[in-house]
């Protein structure tokens, strides 16, 4: 399954496709695990159509879509320079978001989408990938560490009105 998908970088033409999947594996991600009203301020913060196209046009950010025939089935969100969320990280590359639709998860798209940081990681000659994971997506953590991420720190994440803390981890490139 892993060789008929497309790794796509994403356009402006392309806002609509990221917009469904980035609220759909947002919310099968995390939906059960929050209330209903934290989700909600969070997509609507996050997630909205004039959000993304920021990002999008941003030139230190870059998202790619992973594509089976027609559908999208999970993306990856990369920040370098000013564009990451924390400062400290000189000659690195965030890994801000890695999400795969719940029913194509195990089919090793997510293993395709770190090669796709890995490769942008070497593309930008940075010294490492970071990024921040919620310390309760323990299915996140295993597989991060899988790849070789170790845990450097912790920071806050806010969803909603819901302060969270996440394990920031980093992998040597």
């Amino acid at each position: 399954m892993i060789e008929n998908i497309d790794i796509a970088k994403v356009g402006l033409a392309e806002i609509e496709a990221l917009e469904e999947v980035s609220k759909r594996t947002f919310i099968e991600t995390y939906g059960e695990k929050n209330t209903a009203d934290n989700m909600e301020k969070y997509l609507l913060e996050n997630f909205s159509t004039a959000k993304l196209i920021e990002q999008v046009n941003n030139p230190d950010s870059e998202f790619y879509l992973a594509v089976l025939n027609t559908g999208v089935i999970g993306y990856i969100k990369i920040n370098i320079g000013n564009a990451q969320t924390e400062t400290g990280h000189d000659n690195a590359i965030e890994l801000e978001r890695i999400y795969v639709v719940k029913e194509k998860q195990g089919k090793k798209i997510g293993q395709l989408l770190c090669n796709k940081a890995f490769q942008l990681g070497q593309k930008y000659k940075a010294d490492y990938l970071w990024l921040g994971v919620w310390e309760e997506n323990l299915k996140a953590i295993r597989f991060y560490k899988k790849y070789g991420f170790v845990e450097f720190g912790k920071h806050i994440f806010k969803l909603g009105e819901d302060d969270q803390k996440d394990i920031m981890m980093k992998l040597k490139l």
